[in-house]
C-alpha cells in the first residue's frame, strides 16, 4: 500500500492512499516521541499547531513524527483508530479507493475553549472535532454558545 502526502480540502495537507485499501487492513502506525501531557502542554503552549495524539487516559501523547500525523478528520471518516499494547494503528474500516484521502474521527477531549472547527465538509458534519461525549460535558457544563466564543476570539484579535 502507498500513502502520499497532498494538498487537502479539509486541512492544508492530508495523507492519500496511491492503491485501494480493503476494509479491516492497517492503514498506518502513529508513532513519535511520548511525552507526559504536561510536557506537551509546556512544549506547545504558544503553538496553535500540534500531531498530539493521547494514549490511555490521556496523561500521556505521542508527539507525531510519521505519515499518519497528516491523517485528517472526518465526521464520517473510513478509517479508525486502536490502541495496543501502546501502539496506535489506523485501520480502515471500509474499502477505500486509490487516491482518496485517509481520515478518522478525532474525538478531541481537551482543548480549553478552542471549538476545533471542523472543516470535513461530509454532509452529517457535527461542526466540531471534539467527541460528542464531549460536546455534551461542555454543553452540561454550560460552556459558551458557538458564537459566543467567535465573539471572544474577534475581541481578542481586535
Amino acid at each position: 500500500m502507498g500513502l502520499i502526502i497532498r494538498s487537502s480540502a479539509i486541512h492544508a495537507a492530508g495523507c492519500y492512499t496511491a492503491t485501494p485499501i480493503r476494509k479491516g487492513s492497517r492503514v498506518a502506525e502513529y508513532t513519535g516521541p511520548r511525552l507526559t501531557k504536561a510536557e506537551a502542554d509546556a512544549l506547545y503552549e504558544d503553538s496553535d499547531l500540534t500531531y498530539l495524539f493521547g494514549l490511555g487516559d490521556g496523561s500521556v501523547v505521542i508527539d507525531g513524527h510519521c505519515m499518519a500525523m497528516f491523517i485528517n478528520h472526518s465526521c464520517v471518516p473510513n478509517c479508525e483508530t486502536n490502541e495496543r499494547n501502546g501502539r496506535v494503528w489506523i485501520r480502515a474500516i471500509r474499502n477505500i479507493p486509490a487516491g482518496a484521502e485517509i481520515t478518522y474521527d478525532y474525538c478531541l477531549y481537551d482543548g480549553g475553549i478552542d471549538e476545533a472547527v471542523c472543516n470535513c465538509g461530509a454532509r452529517m458534519c457535527r461542526g466540531t472535532m471534539y467527541s460528542r461525549m464531549e460536546m455534551r460535558k461542555r454543553k452540561a457544563a454550560g460552556g459558551a454558545s458557538r458564537q459566543q466564543r467567535k465573539r471572544a476570539k474577534d475581541a481578542v484579535s481586535k
